[in-house]
Protein backbone atom coordinates (compact mmCIF):
# COMPACT_ATOMS: atom_id res chain seq x y z
CA UNK A 1 0.00 0.00 0.00
CA UNK A 2 1.38 3.14 -0.76
CA UNK A 3 1.27 6.31 1.61
CA UNK A 4 0.86 9.87 -0.15
CA UNK A 5 1.63 12.66 2.09
CA UNK A 6 -0.22 16.15 0.70
CA UNK A 7 -1.07 19.69 2.48
CA UNK A 8 -4.83 20.23 3.67
CA UNK A 9 -5.49 23.96 4.20
CA UNK A 10 -7.92 24.38 7.13
CA UNK A 11 -9.82 27.73 7.85
CA UNK A 12 -8.37 28.53 11.50
CA UNK A 13 -12.03 28.16 13.07
CA UNK A 14 -12.23 24.51 11.44
CA UNK A 15 -8.48 23.61 12.68
CA UNK A 16 -9.25 25.03 15.93
CA UNK A 17 -12.61 22.73 16.12
CA UNK A 18 -10.33 19.83 14.49
CA UNK A 19 -8.05 20.44 17.66
CA UNK A 20 -10.45 20.71 19.88
CA UNK A 21 -12.05 16.82 18.37
CA UNK A 22 -8.88 15.41 18.61
CA UNK A 23 -8.52 16.27 22.17
CA UNK A 24 -12.16 15.04 23.18
CA UNK A 25 -11.77 12.04 22.01
CA UNK A 26 -8.03 10.79 22.57
CA UNK A 27 -6.41 10.58 18.91
CA UNK A 28 -2.93 10.54 18.66
CA UNK A 29 -2.69 13.52 15.84
CA UNK A 30 -4.70 15.58 13.64
CA UNK A 31 -4.04 12.83 11.26
CA UNK A 32 -5.58 10.10 13.03
CA UNK A 33 -8.80 11.91 14.02
CA UNK A 34 -9.11 12.92 10.11
CA UNK A 35 -8.60 8.94 8.82
CA UNK A 36 -11.42 8.11 11.57
CA UNK A 37 -13.76 10.94 9.97
CA UNK A 38 -12.89 9.94 6.14
CA UNK A 39 -13.41 6.09 7.31
CA UNK A 40 -16.80 6.83 9.23
CA UNK A 41 -17.96 9.03 6.39
CA UNK A 42 -17.10 6.26 3.39
CA UNK A 43 -18.13 3.02 5.64
CA UNK A 44 -21.73 5.39 5.95
CA UNK A 45 -22.03 6.18 2.62
CA UNK A 46 -21.68 2.44 2.14
CA UNK A 47 -24.97 2.04 4.19
CA UNK A 48 -27.13 4.25 2.56
CA UNK A 49 -28.62 1.62 0.76
CA UNK A 50 -31.19 -1.24 0.31
CA UNK A 51 -28.98 -3.94 1.82
CA UNK A 52 -30.77 -6.00 4.45
CA UNK A 53 -28.38 -5.33 7.92
CA UNK A 54 -28.75 -6.31 11.69
CA UNK A 55 -27.20 -4.93 14.64
CA UNK A 56 -27.61 -2.20 17.24
CA UNK A 57 -27.64 1.44 18.28
CA UNK A 58 -26.66 1.84 21.62
CA UNK A 59 -27.61 5.08 23.87
CA UNK A 60 -26.30 6.70 27.13
CA UNK A 61 -28.02 9.07 28.50
CA UNK A 62 -28.81 10.55 32.45
CA UNK A 63 -32.08 8.50 33.44
CA UNK A 64 -33.66 11.36 35.36
CA UNK A 65 -34.49 13.13 32.14
CA UNK A 66 -37.77 11.84 31.25
CA UNK A 67 -38.24 14.17 28.16
CA UNK A 68 -35.71 11.85 26.46
CA UNK A 69 -37.15 8.23 27.24
CA UNK A 70 -40.80 9.75 25.75
CA UNK A 71 -38.31 11.27 22.82
CA UNK A 72 -36.74 7.24 22.21
CA UNK A 73 -40.18 5.71 22.32
CA UNK A 74 -41.61 8.42 20.06
CA UNK A 75 -39.36 7.87 17.60
CA UNK A 76 -38.89 3.60 18.18
CA UNK A 77 -42.33 3.66 17.64
CA UNK A 78 -42.54 5.35 13.97
CA UNK A 79 -39.75 2.71 13.38
CA UNK A 80 -41.56 -0.61 14.84
CA UNK A 81 -40.73 -2.48 11.98
CA UNK A 82 -37.27 -2.46 12.04
CA UNK A 83 -37.01 -3.27 16.02
CA UNK A 84 -36.43 -6.62 17.07
CA UNK A 85 -36.15 -5.80 20.79
CA UNK A 86 -34.99 -3.08 23.31
CA UNK A 87 -33.38 -2.94 26.73
CA UNK A 88 -32.45 -0.62 29.25
CA UNK A 89 -30.04 -1.21 31.91
CA UNK A 90 -29.26 2.00 34.55
CA UNK A 91 -26.09 1.87 35.45
CA UNK A 92 -23.86 4.23 38.02
CA UNK A 93 -26.77 5.74 39.63
CA UNK A 94 -28.93 7.93 37.23
CA UNK A 95 -27.39 6.42 33.68
CA UNK A 96 -29.57 4.51 31.30
CA UNK A 97 -27.72 2.12 29.23
CA UNK A 98 -30.37 1.72 26.07
CA UNK A 99 -29.44 -0.81 23.83
CA UNK A 100 -31.91 -1.17 20.19
CA UNK A 101 -31.84 -4.02 18.35
CA UNK A 102 -32.74 -3.66 14.91
CA UNK A 103 -32.77 -5.34 11.48
CA UNK A 104 -34.14 -4.21 8.26
CA UNK A 105 -32.83 -1.71 4.84
CA UNK A 106 -29.48 -0.05 5.68
CA UNK A 107 -31.04 3.66 5.48
CA UNK A 108 -33.75 2.93 7.75
CA UNK A 109 -31.17 1.70 10.32
CA UNK A 110 -29.16 4.76 9.56
CA UNK A 111 -32.24 7.15 9.46
CA UNK A 112 -33.22 5.52 13.09
CA UNK A 113 -30.16 5.99 14.57
CA UNK A 114 -29.58 9.26 13.40
CA UNK A 115 -32.32 10.50 14.62
CA UNK A 116 -32.36 8.70 18.16
CA UNK A 117 -28.71 10.16 18.62
CA UNK A 118 -29.66 13.40 17.67
CA UNK A 119 -32.29 13.67 20.84
CA UNK A 120 -31.03 16.52 22.92
CA UNK A 121 -29.38 14.91 26.35
CA UNK A 122 -28.36 11.50 24.70
CA UNK A 123 -24.37 11.73 25.85
CA UNK A 124 -23.21 8.82 23.45
CA UNK A 125 -25.17 7.13 20.64
CA UNK A 126 -23.93 4.86 18.14
CA UNK A 127 -24.64 2.05 15.53
CA UNK A 128 -23.28 -0.87 14.92
CA UNK A 129 -24.86 -3.18 11.90
CA UNK A 130 -23.61 -5.69 9.83
CA UNK A 131 -25.04 -7.58 6.38
CA UNK A 132 -27.29 -9.79 7.27
CA UNK A 133 -29.01 -11.05 3.76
Amino acid sequence: MALKRFGVSLEEELLEELDTYVRDNSFANRSQAIRFLVEKNVAEKKWQCNHVVAGSVILMYEQDKKEITARIAAIEGVYERVILSTVSHYIRGNHCLHITVVMGEAYLLTELADKLTAIKGIRHGKLVMGRAD
